[in-house]
């Protein structure tokens, strides 16, 4: 995973500026929708999904060449302040003028983004490449980028609202940007988590590998309720990859992916449908006068819905090393990371964490045998994505083997496929354990788990919900549940008793006789993990 605070605090900051974000400069209000100037575009070529994918398998029996970087000395003086002023202009965007509905900026190269992405429009099966020009550019007169060469290519590519909306030349809904990385907005207008191609050999002892999207082919959707269709050719050391998006504007944003793979080396940690994220605090583990705010992170959970029908909640960690936890599985029904407590007040932060969208993997067609696998990496700040979770296929990634995935992507406030008649996790405290008014001995820590459901409601005046827990190791005791006053919540009590600072995996649900009444709450404790309210 890309841990790199540069490039973290790149896309806040940038999302801040508008660059990611909605929110351009005013200046840009004053472009007629129709004043569409023409693009240089190269020659016409035949495109089709299936010759794109026959060059990634072809590329894969070949050596891996990285790609060139265009005047790297110029691109190391474009740094955050320069780049932000280089915003693309609306006159130059295409479909613009009617001809698609959703219009395309790109983002220019500069010191975070070195890579040349080179792009394409399609139309009747033939595809232009857009040619790189400083004119397409707001560009100061002492900016670094005007000694850039011709055509070096560009960072990435947005796509604007649709062109009926007298707001699109400020609005956007999706973003590719960085190696393999994209993001788009949920139903409540808000860029968060990101999603990306592949993952390659996440925390793992060799390094992290983060292969690239070289060229993209956009094909405009000709109206609001058709989608824009996207291909991507991916290329890195061990992989090659053709990939088909479909992105549709609806709630939220929903995408069908359809990728063809190619393994060029052999892969240790193969991350398929890979999601990333930031967990830095919630209640559970708030730090003292680390900072003002009551929780920061882009998602709290990992959510699972397995293939044996089973729904889980992983509450995210942050831990004191790098750690990965396997959710072993038989063709899942979906997975993901969810921003589940959208409470404005548990964050009070400008930036709307509690507005950021959750993404939901659904699997189209059969995964077979693998585990849903998430890691989370330490953080001491909000600029870090220090969280992924992606499916792992069983049977090892091998050079020369090739690999066909199909899956949507909803993002969106709420998974697609809410808990009809389970209650779900709310929120996880930790605390100290034993009695109150007694000393309070050590090693002793209680959990507190609060849970929501309409289910609930059905327990009759005096009937209480049994709270079945198991743990990998360590004692249980005082272990009750309860309902909260003046609330529709109950909550379910323990404490665990442990030796060591090993961590202990533990998994809970309620129950009423035979029958469950919510989700299973799953947790790492690391007794070891740093006492920040003891400083």
């Amino acid at each position: 995973m890309d841990t790199s605070a540069q490039r973290r605090q790149f896309l806040k900051s940038a999302a801040a500026a508008g660059l990611v974000l909605p929110g351009m400069s005013m200046w840009q209000q004053a472009f007629a929708a129709d004043a569409v100037k023409k693009l240089a575009l190269g020659k016409k070529h035949k495109f089709s999904f299936d010759a794109l994918t026959e060059r990634a398998r072809k590329m894969a029996g070949k050596p891996y060449v990285a790609p060139k970087t265009p005047d790297k000395a110029i691109l190391e003086q474009i740094d955050y302040a320069e780049h932000g002023k280089l915003k693309y202009k609306r006159d130059f965007a295409p479909f613009s003028d009617g001809s698609g509905t959703y219009p395309v900026t790109y983002f220019h190269m500069g010191q975070f983004f070195q890579k040349p992405v080179h792009m394409y429009l399609l139309e009747n099966g033939m595809s232009q490449e857009v040619e790189y020009k400083t004119d397409y550019f707001e560009m100061p007169e002492n900016s670094p980028a005007r000694k850039l060469s011709e055509n070096i290519g560009f960072a990435g590519f947005r796509l604007h609202e649709d062109i009926k909306r007298d707001d699109w030349k400020t609005q956007d809904w999706v973003a590719f940007l960085g190696a393999s990385y994209f993001r788009a907005i949920g139903d409540e207008g808000q860029y968060g988590l990101s999603a990306r191609g592949i993952a390659i050999n996440t925390a793992t002892p060799q390094g992290e590998e983060f292969p690239d999207f070289t060229e993209f082919y956009i094909e405009p959707a000709k109206s609001a309720e058709d989608p824009v269709t996207v291909y991507a050719l991916l290329d890195g050391p061990s992989i090659t990859g053709a990939y088909r998006f479909y992105l549709s504007r609806g709630k939220g944003v929903t995408m069908d992916v359809e990728k063809f793979l190619f393994i060029r080396k052999d892969i240790e940690r193969f991350g398929v449908a890979p999601l990333t994220s930031m967990f830095w605090y919630s209640e559970q583990n708030r730090p003292f006068r680390m900072d003002w705010r009551p929780e920061v992170h882009d998602s709290d959970g990992l959510a699972l819905w397995t293939g044996g029908g089973e729904r889980i909640w992983r509450q995210l960690n942050n831990p004191e090393v790098t750690r990965a936890s396997a959710f072993g599985d038989d063709n899942p029904r979906g997975f993901g990371l969810m921003q589940r407590d959208r409470d404005v007040s548990h964050y009070l932060d400008g930036v709307m964490y509690h507005r950021r969208p959750s993404l939901w993997v659904e699997p189209l067609g059969a995964w077979g045998k693998g585990a849903v696998q998430l890691v989370e990496i330490p953080t001491d700040d909000e600029i870090h994505d220090n969280i992924a979770a992606f499916w792992v296929p069983e049977a090892p990634a091998k050079a020369g083997q090739s690999y066909n995935f199909r899956y949507r992507l909803y993002w969106q406030a709420h998974t697609p496929y809410p808990l009809e008649k389970l209650a779900y996790a709310k929120a996880t405290r930790l605390g100290r354990g034993g009695q109150e008014g007694l000393p309070r001995p050590k090693g002793l820590t209680k959990f507190v788990v609060d849970f929501e459901g309409d289910i609930l409601g059905t327990l009759a005046y005096g009937e209480y919900p049994e709270a079945i827990i198991s743990v990998s190791r360590g004692k249980l005791s005082r272990i009750k549940t309860e309902p909260i006053p003046d609330t529709r919540l109950w909550r379910a009590i323990f404490d665990l008793e442990v030796e060591g600072n090993d961590p202990v995996d533990m998994r809970m649900y309620l129950k009423r006789g035979d029958a469950p009444m919510s989700e299973t709450w799953m947790f790492q404790h690391l007794p070891g993990l740093k006492n920040w309210d003891a400083q």
